[in-house]
């Protein structure tokens, strides 16, 4: 233990096995961005809605920079994280700030802003020096947990700190910690290593900064309820899993050689995980499977037009629908997911929006209705409704 905020890995002997990445030799089908003239006519109307009913945007006031963007609605309050620059009109993780906002749903211009950790700060007697992806999750009916990768003694960290509902309090800033059968480590680029070489499980190539998806589905396992969602580093994507938003347990990763990179969607479904993730920037295409949690088997994946931008899941009357960029990041596609035969999944709507759209995020905001979140050219952080319901 060097302090009360960081831990030593467990390391092994063992050495870290790498896994290929490669173009997928196994699709079953490729969704292409050549749609049906409903699906344009309908991703019209769909642009012209997220126009139309711009609720607010979330920067802070002299922001040089903003992205990736995460929101939640608590009683009658709207939560929003993203990470800002505040220096210099770039996204440079050495002049980066995480950030939480919030507003009244009927005073959304009314908005308080707090600012958890900024390039410079010192934790546990280490000095950050990179702030990036910052999530935002609710863990109860009081609590909300704010994560976010910082980099300190070049080492990259998922850090959390709990936000007390209520009394609108920060908690105190710890270290997410990643578990691989027996080995539990910090989250961290070292840690992650470690605790798979310990495991023997083999890992594609991680580099740069690492990270936790905000989308939270999940199920109960063994009388107890768990969160899914997906991690990633570099070429190097997977599932975790935890109970309490601090620990996160290693679940598995696509067993079929891919292009995977960055970030990777999923969502939980009765004993399904269902999995998108962009590929290599020479690729054109994202990649969608399912990961059978009882028999431990992957689907044969589904190859969907992408122009390697984050996607998203949503839960929607019944319903699971991908959220994707087919064309560039001022487009926005939407999947009926075929939770049967991923063969059979359908383009709803592809969308040549108003504006830059980067990184969609899509949640429940009120009256049973949806809104997305976005990032415009990395300068304004963008929340919409709209009804899904009309484009079905």
């Amino acid at each position: 233990m060097r302090n009360a905020v960081f831990t030593d890995d467990i390391r092994t002997d063992r050495e870290l096995i790498y896994s290929p990445g490669a173009p997928i030799d196994c699709t079953v089908r490729t969704i292409t961005d050549q749609v049906s003239a409903a699906a344009l006519a309908k991703g019209e109307a769909f642009a012209r809605e997220i126009e139309e009913r711009h609720v607010s945007d979330f920067e802070k006031p002299g922001d040089k920079m903003a992205h990736v963007s995460t929101f939640v609605v608590m009683g009658d309050t709207v939560y929003m994280t993203y990470y800002a620059n505040t220096k210099e009109p770039s996204e440079d993780p050495k002049n980066q700030t995480a950030r939480l906002v919030w507003a009244p749903l009927d005073d959304p211009e009314n908005k308080t802003f707090l600012d958890l950790q900024t390039t410079g700060d010192v934790v546990g007697g280490h000095v950050i020096d990179m702030v990036y992806d910052t999530i935002l999750m609710k863990k109860d009916a009081e609590t909300l947990f704010i994560l976010w990768t910082a980099r300190t003694e070049e080492n990259y960290y998922r850090f959390y700190c709990p936000f007390h509902v209520p009394t609108k309090t920060l908690g105190e800033i710890g270290v997410n910690r990643f578990r691989v059968g027996d080995i539990t480590n910090d989250f961290s680029a070292t840690g992650i290593r470690a605790a798979l070489a310990a495991n023997g499980i083999p890992c594609k190539k991680m580099f740069s900064d690492i990270g936790i998806m905000q989308k939270q589905s999940g199920r109960e396992e063994n009388g107890e309820w768990y969160w899914y969602t997906g991690a990633y580093s570099g070429d190097f994507t997977c599932l975790i899993k935890s109970r309490d938003l601090i620990t996160w347990e290693y679940v598995s990763q696509p067993d079929f050689i891919n292009d995977s990179k960055w970030e990777n969607a999923t969502y939980v479904l009765g004993d399904k995980v269902y999995y998108f993730v962009r590929q290599q920037d020479t690729n054109k295409c994202g990649f969608l499977t399912a990961y059978d949690l009882k028999t431990g088997k992957w689907d044969a994946p589904v190859e969907i037009y992408d122009c390697q931008s984050r996607g998203d899941f949503i839960f929607y009357r019944g319903g699971l629908y991908l959220f994707h960029a087919p064309i560039d990041r001022e487009h926005i596609g939407i999947v009926k997911i075929d939770t049967e035969n991923l063969a059979a999944s359908e383009v709803v709507l592809q969308a040549k929006m108003h504006s830059f759209c980067f990184y969609p995020f899509v949640d429940y905001y009120r009256s049973g209705e949806l809104a997305m979140s976005y990032t415009v050219a990395r300068k304004h952080i963008r929340l919409a409704e709209f009804d899904l319901s009309r484009y079905l």
